[in-house]
């Protein structure tokens, strides 16, 4: 069963090059539309780590969800050093990272990244079980075992 938690862990990593090398060669006003890249002060090495997240705006603020909830390195990072750099389209700014993990919340997060980009999120439901278009008791069902971060930019 641990090779295949490392396993899973390569993979998610593996899946953040591609994100990465677009907004290296410029493609950031392109793979912005849905994808930013977040900034973290690693909790245990003091390195900056970048990972690219899927996000949402709402009212100047910044939402980014965690497929892999609690566990995933970014969010205990930011629960460590809530201070964060955000890469987004052609913009960069410095932002306050607070972490959410009520279950509401979460699920209206996901309602509103549904609503927004029902292809992608429909296509991400269906990965871990769920109907395209899933109901509210869906949904929080699914919101119970993730975890959305709200990034205030700094100005």
């Amino acid at each position: 069963m641990a090779d295949l938690s490392r396993l899973n862990k390569r993979l998610w990593r593996l899946m953040k090059i591609p994100p990465r090398l677009a907004y290296a060669i410029g493609l950031g006003p392109l793979i912005g539309r849905h994808v930013l890249l977040l900034t973290t002060t690693g909790r245990k090495s003091g390195l900056p780590r970048v990972t690219p997240l899927q996000y949402e705006v709402m009212d100047g603020i910044f939402y980014v969800g965690s497929a892999r909830g609690d566990k995933s390195d970014w969010y205990r990072n930011i629960l460590a050093d809530p201070k964060v750099e955000v890469r987004v389209k052609s913009q960069h700014f410095v932002g306050i990272a607070e972490a959410i993990a009520d279950v509401e919340r979460v699920a209206d997060f996901l309602e509103i990244s549904l609503a927004r980009n029902p292809r992608m999120m429909g296509n991400l439901f269906r990965l871990f079980g769920l109907p395209r278009e899933p109901n509210r008791a869906q949904l929080e069902g699914y919101a119970a075992h993730r975890t959305v971060a709200r990034i205030h930019p700094q100005t």
